[in-house]
């Protein structure tokens, strides 16, 4: 048995690619996708072909270049989630456009977008988790599109006020990010930190005892690793994603593993029971420096890379007539 088979037995293992390849080699049981991971898949020779169907749909769709542009993306990372789920017996989370991340409406109408182009190409409800980034404005969409039975994953998760607006909120998964916690630490004391330390791991291990400790149903998927021994040290939470360079070293590492996250840790919890009205969520996210920095941070980057995707495509097909 690998760590990896271990890791299964307690944990719902989740691919943090959009390479098709990568998950067709290592079977996980849901995949999640971004902006930057379809700029990194799109340019693939395999991947072609997804891109001038998207390219040519949005054509079709008129409405002016803006609208183009936009619907070009949606089609896009539907067709590559669409590709996915054919290889997964789970979920796919696709992502709504960074940039509308403090519009409330705008984020509803665009997830709703999204699961619409899934519909159609015959995908339930079911199996799509939209992306949504864990702003105030992003909880509030995500609060709406639950109601209506559209699941969300809130991204970008980095504070507990950020976590617990999300529970209250009702929302089906939530992603902190361990490493991108971990880095900012790191950066601060100018040395690694040790591994019992790590403050990307007690995060998720807070947050994973506060939901758990008070019945919430929002499902913790810890992400953004740098290293195995983080995911080692979360087994037992309800879902991890992964990239697949840290899945191949787990699958390639023989041994057992023992989940860490129990309900017996979610029963030791020392937090509270607290609710948050939105004074009180943005005074106690803005009390965390870490928090505020990397989801400006993130969101940026996701955006980048998002504008980076929109130029790539548009220059393709220059001189092939595509």
């Amino acid at each position: 048995m690998s760590v990896l088979d271990a890791l299964k037995q307690s944990t719902v293992v989740v691919a943090d690619t959009g390479d098709i390849e990568a998950i067709r080699l290592h079977r996980p049981q849901d995949a999640t996708t971004n902006p930057s991971l379809l700029l990194k898949a799109a340019q693939q020779p395999a991947y072609r072909p997804l891109v001038e169907r998207a390219r040519a749909e949005a054509r079709r769709a008129g409405g002016g270049p803006e609208a183009e542009t936009a619907a070009f993306m949606d089609r896009l990372a539907v067709g590559i989630g669409c590709e996915i789920l054919e290889l997964i017996p789970g979920r796919v989370s696709t992502e709504v456009d960074a940039r509308l991340s403090f519009d409330t409406p705008a984020t509803v109408a665009r997830a709703r977008a999204l699961m619409a182009l899934y519909e159609a190409a015959g995908v339930p409800r079911a199996r799509v988790l939209i992306k949504i980034g864990a702003t105030w404005e992003g909880i509030r969409a995500a609060e709406q599109l639950e109601r209506d039975g559209i699941h969300c994953n809130l991204t970008l998760l980095f504070s507990f006020a950020q976590a617990v607006a999300c529970a209250e909120a009702g929302v089906t998964l939530i992603s902190p990010f361990v490493g991108r916690i971990y880095d900012y630490y790191r950066k601060a004391r100018g040395t690694e930190i040790p591994r019992e330390e790590d403050p990307g791991v007690a995060s998720v291990r807070r947050i994973y005892a506060y939901y758990k400790k008070y019945g919430y149903r929002t499902e913790v998927m810890g992400a953004s690793f740098r290293r195995v021994d983080q995911i080692v040290d979360l087994a037992g939470c309800d879902l991890l994603t992964i990239s697949p360079d840290l899945l191949e070293a787990l699958a390639a590492m023989p041994g057992d593993l023992s989940p860490s996250l129990t309900p017996a840790l979610a029963e030791a919890s020392a937090d509270p029971k607290i609710s948050l009205n939105e004074a009180d969520y943005r005074w106690a996210h803005n009390q965390d420096a870490m928090a505020v920095e990397k989801l400006s941070d993130g969101i940026r980057r996701f955006d980048a890379d998002a504008r980076a995707l929109e130029t790539w495509a548009a220059t393709l097909g220059q001189g092939d007539g595509v």
